[in-house]
């Protein structure tokens, strides 16, 4: 395993541009292959999860070129439905989160559609009974093939506009189930739709590839189908969750960092989130400053009780960022209760934020206890392995705000959400090094 070599105690200084949203990477790319026509996406994020599944599109037989190493062209106008059934396929699908989202545009132009058990992150059960049981109501066939762990659509007949209200707004599944009804006979209405940013732009995407999609920004999706779609260029949103990771690191090293090109409009709860935990930043523009301080204090609520930072649903705080947001907490003054109510192994990765002094309490799966000391009590260094790619930048924000030098091992896990991390940092001050096994 690739590892990090981190000497920790390190401020920041300087400016540092935000990529592409990687969440809304995997959803536009997968929509490509709705039309046969080109399609052109810009911003695109360098990192592994991005570039794994434009391969996988290419083996299906897109035709895939890059412009440049962030904007690609998409041609999806001679798919191989036999590469579904290959050995090759289920290796490299089942390998990939994102290509869970090859289902609901496989369904609605070809009628079929077949996915092994996708993997990812390690973060406890990622159940898909919303994507399934939207596909059948809109008329499709699911079957699950548990020798094999993988799933079988179909709607040989076509599929057929329906209204369905979504067990949980899950944003994949929402993206999936958007993606094949936009070529369904009649009208689709998707009650408690997830509407965060990447499904916004993913329904204005398609609606200018031809698609009739209403109610976009909110959680009640009306979709008039169509017979075809057309080629179109886009571009992805600036990447929140790293935006929000940016922010965590310059707290937790007392830095001065100017975040560029932030999106501003679609972080949600992100800044106030931050606020709460007393970290002084400021909105200029398009950007935000994080500014130096030594110490940052942890809010109350207006009674005096103890404050709780919980992920929810778009506008609310991203389950993504509860890992970084723990991280920082070990740093600050006061106490606050962290609950992630979405994964339940969310929080597992606290076990080697105690070896390394933080003071948490972890009460169950889902909620922990974070009592800081501001920087009084600060973190040792020490040895980890990153678990997923939001435990694994935690990891690496605590270990560059520890004493001492620390190794993360299983950093192919950071480079999936983060391009060239620590090159980017060691521009800005950081000492991180590089290894390669």
């Amino acid at each position: 395993m690739s590892s990090f070599i981190v000497e920790g105690g390190h401020s920041l200084q300087g400016e540092i541009k935000i990529n592409g949203a990687k969440n809304e990477a995997l959803e536009v790319i997968c929509a490509t292959l709705l039309t046969s026509d080109k399609v052109v996406i810009g911003n695109l994020p360098e990192i592994s999860d991005v570039r794994n599944l434009i391969a996988l599109l290419a083996d299906m037989g897109v035709k895939v070129r890059y412009i440049t190493p962030t904007e690609c062209e998409f041609q999806a106008d001679s798919i191989n439905p036999e590469y579904l059934e290959s050995e090759q396929y289920r290796k490299k699908a089942e390998s990939l989160r994102g290509s869970v989202m090859v289902m609901g545009p496989l369904l609605a132009r070809f009628g079929y559609a077949l996915l092994p058990k996708p993997g990812g992150d390690k973060i406890g059960r990622r159940r898909m009974d919303t994507h399934f049981i939207g596909f059948a109501k809109l008329g499709a066939r699911v079957n699950y093939d548990s020798e094999r762990h993988t799933y079988l659509v179909e709607a040989p007949d076509g599929l057929k506009g329906d209204y369905m209200l979504l067990d949980e707004a899950s944003v994949t599944g929402t993206a999936n189930i958007v993606m094949a009804a936009v070529k369904a006979k009649g009208t689709t209405v998707i009650y408690n739709a997830a509407c965060e940013p990447y499904i916004q732009q993913l329904c204005r995407m398609l609606n200018n590839m031809g698609a009739r999609i209403s109610g976009i920004g909110s959680n009640l999706l009306t979709i008039e189908g169509v017979e075809e779609l057309h080629g179109t260029s886009h571009t992805l949103l600036p990447d929140m969750i790293e935006a929000g990771s940016f922010i965590g690191m310059a707290a937790m090293t007392g830095s001065n960092l100017l975040l560029k090109d932030v999106g501003i409009r679609d972080l949600g709860m992100t800044t106030e989130a931050f606020r709460r935990l007393g970290v002084n930043l400021q909105i200029e523009g398009v950007n935000i400053r994080v500014n130096q301080q030594e110490i940052y204090e942890i809010d109350q609520f207006l009674d005096g009780s103890i404050m709780t930072i919980a992920d929810a649903p778009w506008p609310g705080l991203s389950p993504d960022l509860i890992s970084i947001m723990l991280v920082v907490a070990t740093q600050a003054k006061g106490s606050v209760l962290i609950h992630q109510k979405m994964f339940e192994s969310r929080l597992f990765f606290v076990d080697k934020l105690l070896d390394m002094g933080a003071r948490i309490i972890l009460c169950d799966p889902h909620r922990a206890v974070v009592i800081g000391a501001g920087k009084f009590h600060c973190l040792k260094a020490t040895d980890m392995v990153s678990p997923d790619i939001r435990a694994g930048i935690a990891m690496l924000i605590a270990a560059m705000g520890a004493k001492g030098t620390s190794r993360i091992q299983n950093i192919n896990q950071i480079d999936r959400g983060y391009a060239n991390i620590d090159r980017r940092l060691n521009k800005l001050g950081a000492k991180i090094i590089r290894i390669e096994e």
